[in-house]
C-alpha cells in the first residue's frame, strides 16, 4: 500500500487498534496461473494463544480467522502461502464547504491497514472449534451482549466440517491514517468538528481519532 509520509501512523499501536475495532477483514491472496487473486471477506481476531506486546510494524503477531470450507478461496490456500489481510477503520466524505476556502477540492478521510503474512490451515477439528469459539468470545465481549454459546456448542461441532479455520502469522503491515494532516491546523480543525455534530458513528469515529492524533 501506497502512504504518503504526512498519513503514516503515529505507532505501531494505531494499526493494532484498527485491526481489533474493524475485525472483519479482506484476505486476499494469489488465484492459479492466470487467474484472478482470491477476496474474501471474514472475521478475525488476535490469537488467544499467541497474546503479548505486537512490534511497531506488527510482524510476529498471529491472528486467527475462518471461512466456509466451500469456498474456493479455501482449496487454493497452501501452507506457508502469502497473503494480504486488509483492514479498514473509520473513514468519511469531505466536502470543501467544511474548508471556508477557495479553491479546494473534496477528499475522503479515512483509516486503513494491510497486514502481510503467511497462512497456516488448522486441521483439527478440535482445533477448529477454539478457533469459532475465540471469535465468538471476542465478539460478544467487544460488540455483543455477552450471549452465552454453551448450549449451542453441539450446533456448532454440526457446522464444524464445513469450517476452515486458520491463523495468519503477519510478517509487516503498512497502515494509512488519512486525517486531513496535510491542511492547516485551523481547517483541520473545522474538518474534525464537522464530523463530530454528525450523529452517524463513523463519523463520530473519524472525529476522534483526529483529535488523537492532534
Amino acid at each position: 500500500m501506497f502512504v504518503p509520509p504526512p498519513y503514516r501512523e503515529p505507532d505501531g499501536s494505531w494499526m493494532a487498534d484498527v485491526i481489533r475495532n474493524n475485525p472483519l477483514a479482506l484476505l486476499v491472496s494469489n488465484g492459479g496461473w492466470a487467474e484472478s487473486p482470491f477476496a474474501t471477506h471474514l472475521p478475525v481476531i488476535p490469537d488467544p494463544e499467541s497474546a503479548g506486546e505486537w512490534s511497531g510494524d506488527l510482524s510476529g503477531a498471529v491472528l486467527l480467522g475462518h471461512m466456509n470450507r466451500a469456498n474456493p478461496h479455501w482449496d487454493a490456500l497452501k501452507p506457508g502461502d502469502v497473503a494480504l489481510l486488509t483492514f479498514t477503520g473509520p473513514h468519511a466524505y469531505v466536502s470543501p464547504t467544511v474548508y471556508q476556502l477557495t479553491p479546494a477540492a473534496p477528499t475522503w478521510n479515512f483509516t486503513s491497514v494491510h497486514a502481510r503474512g503467511t497462512i497456516e490451515k488448522i486441521e483439527s477439528p478440535e482445533e477448529t472449534l477454539d478457533a469459532v469459539t475465540s471469535t465468538v468470545r471476542a465478539f460478544e465481549a467487544a460488540f455483543g451482549t455477552g450471549w452465552d454459546m454453551t448450549e449451542s456448542l453441539s450446533y456448532f461441532r454440526r457446522l464444524l466440517p464445513g469450517v476452515g479455520g486458520f491463523r495468519f502469522t503477519v510478517s509487516g503491515a503498512d497502515g494509512m491514517f488519512k486525517l486531513s494532516q496535510e491542511q492547516a491546523p485551523e481547517v483541520r480543525d473545522r474538518v474534525r468538528q464537522s464530523f463530530s455534530e454528525r450523529p452517524c458513528g463513523r463519523h463520530q469515529a473519524t472525529a476522534s481519532l483526529m483529535s488523537r492524533l492532534s
